[in-house]
């Protein structure tokens, strides 16, 4: 397995802040992923990321769409990273598309709140540009009416966005902060033909040289040698800074469990 299934790395970022919170992990791509008890049972989602295309018109997306949609008109909170964006962006009438900047893969730099994203409670323990883990094609193209973006980079000019429809909201990050140095060795594995192909790295050696780096890292994250290599700091290595918008939206949503 090189890389570990993307409910998991929710479900394990959701039990270091909330470890008696009850977490059930669902497949709604699937034609048989229903949800144990209906979503009306549950106090919120987690959406993760996502090997699909959002504006492909299949079934494994047009289900996870209309969840999203029933999630906003039960009016249940949800947050979810990358692929989350897009889906809660098209499922509140907005748009995303393929990005015309090519893939953002390993980390993304400088991301940088908007004004609306400084003044936001989540992002209190923001006070300047930061990197944050990424793996994505797609970007959000046009907000639904009533959101708001919060932060964006060269990229991408929508890296987190808050996403008000009908009775819900939906706080959603291009990023991932549920990810870490192995995962992204583990994607680089996977997707080493297209991350070649596309000019991210020049060839196998310095791709195998990059997984090498990663995996290192991941093990000893003080390195410096490592941390040079890959102009990593404490932004994607302190895990209380990189999942500190997570933890800001559990503690905004439910303010009784702290």
């Amino acid at each position: 397995e090189l890389v570990t299934p993307a409910g998991e790395l929710y479900a394990t970022m959701l039990a270091r802040v909330l470890p008696d919170a009850e977490a059930h992990i669902a497949f709604p791509a699937d034609a048989d992923g229903s949800i144990d008890g209906g979503l009306a049972a549950y106090d919120a989602m987690l959406w993760t990321g996502s090997s699909l295309t959002i504006y492909e018109e299949i079934p494994a997306v047009t289900r996870q769409i209309e969840l999203a949609r029933e999630g906003f008109r039960l009016g249940l909170p949800a947050f979810g990273s990358c692929w989350a964006l897009q889906l809660a962006a098209v499922a509140g009438g907005g748009a995303a598309r393929k990005n015309p900047n090519g893939r953002e893969f390993g980390l993304a730099r400088q991301i940088t709140l908007t004004k609306a994203g400084r003044a936001h409670p989540i992002y209190a323990n923001r006070t300047g540009a930061f990197d944050s883990f990424a793996a994505h094609f797609d970007e959000v193209a046009q907000l639904p009416p009533d959101s708001v973006a919060l932060a964006g980079n060269a990229m991408s000019g929508i890296q987190a966005a808050e996403i008000t429809h009908d009775k819900g909201s939906f706080f959603a990050l291009q990023y991932h902060p549920e990810f870490d140095f192995r995962i992204v060795a583990g994607l680089a594995r996977c997707r080493a033909d297209g991350l070649i192909a596309e000019g991210k790295f020049t060839d196998r050696a310095r791709l195998e040289e990059f997984i090498t780096h990663c995996e290192a890292l991941h093990k000893t994250p003080q390195n410096v040698a490592h941390r040079t290599a890959l102009a990593a700091n404490d932004d994607v290595l302190d895990i209380d800074v990189k999942q500190s918008e997570f933890f800001g939206w559990l503690k905004r949503t439910f303010p009784t469990a702290f």
